[in-house]
Formats: structure tokens, sequence, C-alpha cells
């Protein structure tokens, strides 16, 4: 698991319980995806639209949960931003 996916995940747990929801991940990339992206925690076209947030949270939803943790998270976007 990579710092960045670590930091992402940290920027996006809005009520910070260790966990993403759905609605956190989009509520937070709209709110957030803008700095964070100038501040370097993850890359500019990383920050899209409420559809394509809602994919991201789909593809790392391993076991249909409806729930993130980290693990799962970490795994997609260091595949999809390339972070190792």
């Amino acid at each position: 698991m990579s710092d960045k996916a670590r930091k992402l995940f940290e920027a996006l747990d809005l009520d910070q319980d260790g966990n993403l929801t759905r609605e956190e991940v989009i509520v937070a990339l709209r709110t957030k995806g803008p700095s964070l992206a100038a501040s370097g925690v993850m890359p500019l076209w990383g920050v899209q639209d409420a559809d394509a947030s809602s994919a991201l949270f789909d593809a790392a939803d391993q076991n249909g949960d409806a729930v993130l943790t980290l693990e799962e998270f970490s795994a997609v976007v260091n595949r999809r931003f390339g972070w190792n």
C-alpha cells in the first residue's frame, strides 16, 4: 500500500471512521478534489464528476458491502493512478 493512497484515503474519510462510503467519496472528491490535486495528493485527472466517482467506488468495493476499507481503496487507486 502506498503512502499516497493512505493520504488520499484519509483526506476523503470525512467522518474519520476509517471507512469510506459512496457519499463520502463523491462529496469529498467534489469539494476537496481540486485542492488535493493542486497539493499533489492525487493527479488532476483523478478529479471527476459524481458518476466517475461512483464508478471508482464500485470498482474498489470488492466485497459489495457498500463501504471501502483502506485496503480496498488503495488496491484500486494504486493501480489507477500508477502508484506503487
